[in-house]
């Protein structure tokens, strides 16, 4: 049995009553030691320096850097990502997450790079090899990282890991990251739609599939109650440097604005309904 995620968040000993404020500087400093102590946020931060260096090492040379960048970066991501939920969850847990995410993403993938259900016809191109059954086996893995940080979402928004309320939640945080995500792979190459669409050129029936496909494969899952802290930490992470890459070093305003607005309605309800949810804690231990 894992132990109890306050156990595991160095972040739990930051003081939040007033009364306790005084003891700031010496908590901060415990905080940042035991983060530095802690394994899995130094996969956080290579993949946030990976991710910040991809514009940098293109710039030098070229755009053959793309396709490693993006597979490193999906896979530091992925990593951190498996390396928290493991703390607060176990590795048994851990593996079972991942036994059902990844081939359910696949298929879910094959049935619509095949059939153009649900997300519209598309296919993958060869860009991002190596491929299984014409799906790239980065695309499950990019599932894999980016869903325990929505279900993080759905858990803070709503307070709870079932329900409908959670699921929808969960799966409308997961299909806006595609705002940011799909135009930008559609322009360095890595899949092609039959019939471009009305936004950047993506159908909006794509994310009309995102939703539904990340909210059965939640629902396939039945998550346990999510690190929340830290996955939000990648959540809003990945909002903003896909805000700031898009804008300032893809020349693409379009999809960063709209993901700016869409994943950062999530990040906004979050941190309100964690900032409420210590105040009541607050009020209820005076």
């Amino acid at each position: 049995m894992p132990p109890p995620a306050e156990a595991l968040n160095p972040m739990s000993t930051l003081p939040t009553h007033p009364t306790h404020l005084r003891r700031w500087p010496h908590s901060l400093l415990t905080t940042l030691l035991a983060i530095l102590g802690e394994p899995r946020y130094w996969l956080i931060v290579a993949w946030v320096l990976t991710m910040i260096s991809i514009p940098i090492i293109r710039w030098v040379v070229g755009d053959g850097v793309l396709h490693w960048g993006v597979i490193a970066g999906v896979l530091l991501q992925a990593a951190a990502v498996l390396a928290v939920v493991q703390g607060a969850w176990g590795t048994r847990e851990t593996l079972r997450v991942m036994a059902i995410v990844i081939p359910l993403a696949w298929l879910v993938e094959r049935i619509g790079s095949t059939t153009g259900i649900p997300f519209g016809s598309y296919h993958y191109t060869s860009s991002l090899a190596p491929l299984l059954g014409g799906v790239p086996l980065i695309i499950p893995i990019a599932w894999l990282m980016m869903l325990p940080a929505a279900w993080a979402v759905g858990a803070a928004i709503t307070g709870r890991t079932h329900g409908w309320r959670f699921v929808a939640v969960s799966a409308l945080a997961f299909t806006v990251w595609d705002l940011f995500l799909d135009p930008q792979m559609v322009g360095w190459g890595y899949w092609v739609w039959t019939e471009p669409g009305g936004y950047f050129g993506i159908p909006w029936i794509n994310f009309f599939g995102w939703f539904v496909a990340s909210g059965l494969i939640t629902l396939a899952v039945r998550p346990q109650q999510p690190p929340i802290t830290p996955l939000l930490v990648i959540y809003t992470i990945t909002w903003f440097l896909q805000s700031v890459g898009q804008a300032l070093f893809w020349n693409m305003l379009g999809p960063a604005l709209a993901g700016f607005v869409g994943m950062g309605i999530f990040v906004v309800l979050s941190i309100r309904s964690r900032t409420q949810q210590s105040k009541r804690t607050i009020n209820t231990l005076e």
